[in-house]
């Protein structure tokens, strides 16, 4: 069923009224966006990413010290870096409940899931190794997996706003 809307309230108040724009109905969950419970969700959602970005900024001093990463140093901290402000970024984006979110969230899921690769076959055999797995299972990969259902969440959101 179509709903029959003026295009312009000049046509509405009087002007021709064979002029007529019509639209498809919206239901009123869609227009009415997420609910409470999605945007507190949201917003906790919003706040742990922003605390895993700022945890991650003590990680960098460790990385700068000369023992840490000798070679690979400025890759390392530079990562990280990215990781550290993506997360912070998406972070505050789902706070607000921004459209931009999804794009920043499936950004900073590329990043996560980049690193824990390059930690884990650029670590040597022995405790290097584990504790790059360590990583990666324990924390790379699943604030991966929890920022690409942020980005496909919010993108469906952002889609049935339009």
């Amino acid at each position: 069923m179509n709903v029959r809307e003026p295009r312009s309230r000049a046509e509405h108040d009087g002007g021709s009224a064979e002029i007529i724009e019509l639209r498809e109905p919206t239901t009123a969950a869609a227009a009415a966006g997420p609910g409470p419970r999605d945007r507190r969700r949201g917003r906790r959602l919003g706040y742990a990413l922003v605390a895993c970005g700022l945890a991650l900024l003590p990680w960098l001093v460790v990385l700068a010290l000369p023992a840490t990463a000798t070679r690979w140093t400025a890759a390392w901290i530079g990562l990280d870096a990215l990781e550290a402000l993506a997360l912070i970024g998406t972070g505050l984006l789902a706070v607000r409940a921004s459209a931009h979110a999804a794009v920043a969230a499936g950004a900073t899921a590329a990043l996560l899931v980049a690193d824990a690769w390059f930690d884990i076959t650029t670590a040597a055999p022995g405790p290097a190794l584990a504790t790059a797995l360590a990583m990666a299972l324990a924390l790379e990969l699943p604030l991966a997996t929890l920022c690409t259902a942020l980005a496909l969440k919010t993108s469906s959101i952002a889609g049935r706003a339009e």
